[in-house]
């Protein structure tokens, strides 16, 4: 037991390394999302399984409040509506879950959070050519080495770790540091 607990802090004191290297990023995210909303567009978050938990998660924070009450800002994940999500996935496949959805309520100036442990996911991979497509900025929160999606988005922030919970552990992180850095600017 001591050796498992001594090895995922060792995990962690690693993979916070990576989110101090991405410390630049994070401050340009931060400043990304809240001039999206300064000019009244939206934040859209998605992504599969614990992803798509810190999609909501921050989504959440948003629109309700992360440490002070204050207006709720406009986010949506992608990873909420069960009969949308289950009738694309039936009637076009799983890759266009997020696709459709971009599709039918992403406009030019808002702002896409596709989230990623592997970087690989087919239908966030799809979700951002979707939002590139609408003139969407879009930026990934990612693990490993980025995978595809660190290729295509605009502002990539990886977490260089081989653990999927390091990774999401690390990705919680940003995003609640990035709700308070918004939350302080307003």
């Amino acid at each position: 037991m001591e050796d498992t607990f001594r090895d995922i802090i060792l995990q962690h004191r690693e993979a916070l390394k990576a989110v101090e290297e991405n410390r630049n990023n994070i401050v340009l995210l931060s400043r990304l999302l809240r001039n999206t909303l300064k000019e009244n567009n939206k934040i859209i978050i998605c992504g599969n399984g614990g992803s798509a938990a810190d999609a909501q998660h921050f989504a959440a924070e948003l629109v309700g409040r992360f440490n002070k009450n204050r207006r709720p800002l406009p986010a949506i994940a992608l990873t909420t509506d069960t009969s949308i999500i289950t009738a694309v996935a039936n009637d076009f496949g799983f890759k266009e879950i997020f696709k459709k959805q971009i599709e039918a309520w992403g406009k030019k100036g808002d702002i896409l959070i596709a989230i990623s442990t592997s970087g690989n996911s087919e239908n966030v991979i799809e979700a951002v050519k979707a939002a590139k497509q609408k003139g969407i900025k879009t930026v990934g929160l990612l693990g490993k080495n980025g995978g595809k999606i660190k290729k295509i988005v605009d502002l990539p922030i990886v977490i260089q770790s081989k653990s999927t919970a390091r990774i999401q552990e690390m990705h919680i992180l940003i995003l609640h540091t990035v709700a308070e850095i918004i939350e302080n600017s307003l």
